[in-house]
């Protein structure tokens, strides 16, 4: 495998190995050898190469689909810019890529302490609770949990939900003037339920992803947490001085 520090762990240094390869010799969706080949190959141990490949997949460079192997990620994706659209149905227009939304869940409940406080209502209050997976290209990117004041949405539908995009609904049929919405964002693992719908492995890099949106009366009209997957999103701010 080269020449190395002694003192430098072999999964170290099959990750630098497989690093060197990927960004050289291969494109982003290929197929990478499988943890057998690899250790056969590089007279490795199983747990020595499934720890290397645990880290291409945090560092974003591999993603593993349980039971179809290790592909190469698109590490020259562009970021998103979290200064500009907070749509992600625009975001990722703006990316040349065709977005998609399945709702995976859509009813009505009462807020629980933790949602009221973010959508400022009161215990009990009716809430509508949604659920959406959002595609790119027909790829899994990113899972949603969205928030909603009924008093704000009173004949919201899930037909409406599922066939359009919620920003749209909120300011041409509601209409809603949304003035601004706050967004922060940080690194998580995947739990096995987000896991299993993003199509990646339980406990992967994922970005977790907390959005509060208010309308142009300071009213919280949304709030939404989503998890998106670490090896599809990069985020990028920037900072201009005035």
């Amino acid at each position: 495998m080269g020449t190395v520090s002694r003192k430098q762990p072999l999964y170290d240094q099959l990750v630098d190995l497989l690093r060197e390869k990927i960004e050289n010799e291969h494109e982003p969706g290929d197929l990478l050898p499988s943890e057998r080949e690899l250790s056969e190959r590089y007279g490795l141990s199983r747990t020595t190469v499934r720890l290397a490949l645990r880290e291409l997949e945090t560092l974003g460079l591999v993603s593993r689909k349980h039971g179809k192997g290790t592909f190469v990620s698109d590490a020259t994706r562009e970021a998103t810019n979290l200064m500009g659209s907070y749509s992600f149905t625009e975001q990722m227009r703006g990316l040349g890529r065709v977005p998609k939304t399945v709702v995976l869940e859509f009813e009505i409940h009462e807020a629980t302490k933790s949602v009221a406080e973010h959508l400022r209502v009161r215990l009990g209050d009716k809430v509508f609770r949604m659920r959406r997976l959002r595609l790119a290209d027909d790829v899994p990117m990113m899972v949603e949990r969205t928030y909603l004041p009924v008093s704000e949405f009173v004949t919201l539908t899930l037909g409406e939900v599922a066939s359009k995009p919620l920003y749209d609904i909120m300011e041409k049929d509601f209409h809603q003037k949304i003035r601004l919405a706050e967004e922060e964002f940080y690194a998580s693992i995947a739990r096995s339920s987000d896991a299993s719908v993003l199509g990646i492995s339980e406990g992967a890099p994922v970005l977790e992803l907390v959005r509060t949106t208010y309308n142009d009366k300071n009213t919280v009209v949304e709030y939404t947490h989503s998890v998106a997957r670490a090896d599809q999103f990069k985020y990028k701010v920037t900072h201009v001085r005035s």
